[in-house]
């Protein structure tokens, strides 16, 4: 077994707290859809907008330090063994072969895990946002000229919610397949990654 450090303290502190808000504002979101009753329309509306402007915030703050560090670089999609990585996913999880990638300080992420992530950052995110701020301001964007249809823009939110859903439920899921099924979430809460030389676990 090998350890290697990989999460810094920001990257852990600015994951959890991501995780923190994406669950509050789908919670709060599909409330106000009326998916459920919980803590009520107008408190779930308030919760929601206090959850998107902290995202915000904490999104530009991440990017600032994402592009002064260099960190950027981890999301770069390649193709480099994606083959393996595929099959990986596919079948070999199952019978317990060795993960194919070994994390490192410089390349921390596997090939699908750099293109989830570039996706989500460069199409769901921002896709959440523009619906969600058009549909926050839609009186002053119609009053300044702007024909937008309210129904198009709640629907646009909505996939973009389901696409996030989506991914919080893979990403949790794959948190699981590590050589153990805490292995990753201690990796995000401790920043040290242990990699195994032998044979990944059978998942059940």
């Amino acid at each position: 077994m090998g350890r290697v450090y990989i999460f810094t303290r920001f990257e852990r502190l600015w994951h959890w707290i991501q995780a923190v808000l994406i669950i509050g504002m789908l919670l709060t979101g599909f409330e106000i859809h009326g998916s459920y009753h919980l803590l009520g329309f107008e408190q779930a509306h308030r919760v929601h907008n206090m959850a998107v402007w902290a995202f915000i915030a904490l999104w530009v703050f991440a990017m600032f330090w994402h592009l002064t560090t260099g960190e950027w670089r981890q999301y770069i999609p390649t193709m480099t063994n994606i083959d393996k990585i595929i099959r990986f996913y596919a079948s070999g999880i199952f019978k317990g072969e060795p993960h194919p990638f070994k994390p490192t300080r410089e390349r921390k992420h596997n090939p699908m895990q750099a293109q989830t992530y570039l996706g989500v950052t460069v199409v769901v995110t921002p896709l959440l946002w523009l619906s969600g701020l058009a549909y926050l301001f839609y009186n002053e964007l119609t009053a300044a000229g702007y024909r937008i249809d309210l129904g198009t823009i709640a629907t646009v939110h909505t996939v973009g919610a389901f696409l996030m859903l989506a991914f919080l439920i893979g990403h949790i899921y794959l948190g699981t397949t590590g050589h153990t099924p805490s292995a990753q979430f201690r990796a995000m809460l401790t920043g040290w990654d242990d990699y195994h030389g032998f044979k990944h676990s059978k998942v059940q």
